[in-house]
């Protein structure tokens, strides 16, 4: 049959109908679902694991040194074993969820070993409230975030981190909860709450994967593939939507000590390095940040002081001291008059970074409050949960 001729409106307004159809069908969401078979599959043990070893036949199950054993009234399917696995006696996953849970807001976990509640792990420091959270969890129906309200807002989790040295002696790991376990923030927090204090910070939810800055060639290098920056809200969106490849992961979250991801890691090893000092000075996400930031100090005009302590507040969460205001005033001059003397220095800490400057700002006076926001920003008390 000969090919259907049209005229160009009629092809722009057929692609006009493809991409509304398309668009149509993206805002539908799907999920992927699966249902049991007929028949179940013969399965057998493999002799080390090799497909011409076949063994003898094995059939649905538990580990019964972990639990009881399945309930022989019920199918052998998800359901029972979901079922087995919320079973209040004992309340195994219930305890172990609220360790991951507790451990993410303390940094240590009730059982300090989160990867091992058997006999080879650590005992926990207060069974008892460990007991107490997991049955109130099970009661809320899984309730996660309920759970973690009740935590945060606990005198437990409100206490200050500065303690006495009787008590840093008597409780030097802080397992008895003495006081609060002050820790760095991990990298992901790191990066958003940059992105978030310079008012960048995408919070979009769901979406693809992102490509953020990242140094050129090392796609290419470790797989020949190429890394291609995004551009817009892909760079600012939340570190947990960026892009992992796991044979060349994104090397700031690595050296702020995130998990690589080729193995599971139930817990991470806290380090403290100058490379880490050197990504926070000099990484593109960082030092676009701390520019923005400046922006947004100065964009409402006022004096150094008011400017000060509203940069203050953004970053620490509190005004400044006397002593603090008098050294930020000091540095500030001091780079005013470093960039005043060397202006191409100054353009170029404004081009760092995708975000365009602001053009009606002065860049002398932006790079100057780049540095002091920058400055405040690498503090240990911007970076150190207290």
């Amino acid at each position: 049959a000969p090919a259907l001729q049209l005229s160009p409106q009629q092809r722009e307004a057929l692609r006009s109908a493809r991409q509304q159809r398309d668009e149509l069908r993206d805002r539908v969401r799907q999920i992927m679902t699966m249902e049991d078979t007929a028949e179940e599959r013969v399965v057998r043990r493999l002799e080390r694991g090799s497909y011409e070893l076949p063994r003898e036949v094995v059939t649905r199950g538990v580990p019964r040194a972990i639990g009881p054993e399945l309930s022989s009234a019920a199918p052998v399917n998800r359901l029972t074993l979901a079922r087995w696995l919320t079973n209040p006696k004992p309340p195994l996953t219930a305890r172990v969820a609220v360790n991951r849970l507790w451990q993410g807001l303390f940094g240590r976990g009730i059982v300090a070993t989160p990867e091992d509640f058997g006999t080879q792990g650590a005992p926990p420091s207060h069974p008892e409230l460990l007991d107490a959270l997991a049955l109130e969890f099970m009661d809320s129906g899984w309730d996660v975030k309920a759970l973690l309200r009740r935590m945060v807002l606990s005198a437990t989790y409100r206490q200050s981190s500065r303690c006495s040295d009787r008590v840093r002696a008597a409780d030097p790991d802080g397992a008895l909860l003495s006081r609060f376990p002050a820790r760095r923030m991990g990298a992901e927090t790191l990066r958003d709450s940059a992105l978030f204090r310079a008012g960048l910070l995408v919070e979009q939810i769901g979406g693809p994967s992102v490509k953020p800055y990242q140094p050129a060639g090392l796609w290419q290098e470790k797989s020949g593939s190429a890394y291609k920056q995004d551009t817009g809200p892909g760079l600012y969106r939340r570190s947990l939507y960026t892009i992992w490849k796991r044979t060349s992961p994104p090397p700031a979250m690595m050296i702020l000590d995130a998990a690589k991801r080729d193995v599971c890691v139930a817990r991470r090893q806290l380090t403290n390095t100058p490379l880490q000092a050197l990504v926070l000075l000099n990484d593109p996400q960082f030092v676009e940040a701390a520019r923005v930031l400046s922006e947004r100090i100065l964009s409402p005009g006022g004096d150094t002081s008011p400017r000060l302590e509203r940069l203050f507040q953004i970053v620490l969460n509190r005004a400044p001291l006397e002593e603090e205001t008098l050294w930020m005033e000091q540095l500030l001059d001091d780079v005013r008059t470093r960039y005043s003397e060397d202006p191409e220095a100054a353009t170029a800490l404004l081009g760092v970074g995708a975000q365009a400057p602001l053009p009606d700002l002065d860049s002398t006076e932006v790079a100057a409050w780049t540095l002091v926001a920058h400055t405040l920003m690498s503090l240990d008390e911007a970076l150190t949960l207290r």
